[in-house]
């Protein structure tokens, strides 16, 4: 959490807890990130980097439900990918036996910030890698974990 808090006040933001209808929000006219008082550490640790990717993505409040979404699944998959590293993902999978909410509470992200980075996933053989996109070499990482 003390990183992400970092980073917030590297990039000019004011990190404060309020509560609010929903568990964290992004409000760029000022640059403040809200975040709820009173949430367990890793759940408030996803917050905070979900509401940081807002910010380093450039993404303005709407309520055109398409470009809500998209700016949603945008900011989660950023905080997936900053929250959990690779190396750390597979000894805890394979520590777990796959099983979800030991694997997200091992990797101190809330339960949808692991589904977001499972779905960023994608094994082929004894081969796994990150975000993967057509073409030779298009991956973000690959590994092998025969």
């Amino acid at each position: 959490m003390d990183e992400l808090l970092k980073l917030a006040n590297e990039l000019g933001l004011t990190v404060v807890e309020h509560r609010g209808e929903h568990t964290g929000g992004y409000r760029p006219g000022d640059m403040t990130i809200r975040i709820n008082p009173g949430m367990r550490d890793r759940i408030a640790r996803s917050v905070l980097a979900h509401e940081i990717a807002h910010h380093l993505l450039g993404h303005r409040p709407t309520d055109f439900g398409p470009v809500r979404h998209r700016q949603e699944r945008h900011a989660n998959e950023w905080a997936a990918r900053h929250l959990i590293d690779l190396e750390a993902y597979i000894e805890v999978e394979r520590l777990r036996d796959g099983h979800e909410p030991s694997t997200a509470h091992d990797l101190h992200v809330a339960p949808e910030l692991l589904a977001v980075y499972r779905s960023l996933l994608q094994r082929i053989g004894d081969t796994v890698y990150l975000d993967p996109h057509m073409g030779a070499g298009m991956w973000q990482h690959r590994r092998r974990v025969a």
